[in-house]
């Protein structure tokens, strides 16, 4: 599998969370643009966890979501497996990261994305071939 990005939770927390209005309508549009094929993108198991996770911490309807990250479960997901695992593991003794967010990179890493959508990383920083881009910012 190789594609262009790899989105972090927390962009698709915002295209489904509307308290942040200017967050939420960049990330409904980068959902919009993965589903139509506009931009190449993959996602995990683990950003599918979280993002349900948080969603209903916030009070949200479990089946609503449980149907949103079933239709979500059609892009290319990056699945939790040993071979993630052992990869997390060095990315986070590589880069001094938490260990959850060495299993974001390490799954961005193994789908091929050079670029890392995501507003909880350093915007720049390169994690071995994969650039960790905030598309929320105003440029």
């Amino acid at each position: 599998m190789s594609v262009k990005v790899f989105i972090d939770t927390n962009i698709l927390v915002y295209a489904y969370d509307a308290k942040d209005a200017r967050k939420h309508e960049l990330a409904k549009k980068i959902l919009n643009d993965a589903w139509e094929d506009r931009v190449n993108a993959s996602i995990s198991v683990q950003v599918l966890q979280e993002f349900f996770s948080t969603l209903l911490r916030q009070g949200g309807d479990p089946r609503y979501y449980r149907e949103v990250v079933e239709s979500l479960l059609h892009w290319k997901v990056i699945e939790n497996t040993c071979g993630l695992l052992q990869q997390a593991m060095d990315v986070h003794q590589r880069y001094d990261t938490s260990f959850y967010d060495a299993n974001i990179i390490a799954a961005a890493q193994l789908s091929g994305a050079k670029e890392l959508w995501t507003e909880d990383f350093n915007t720049g920083q390169d994690y071995g071939g994969v650039v960790a881009v905030n598309p929320l910012t105003s440029e």
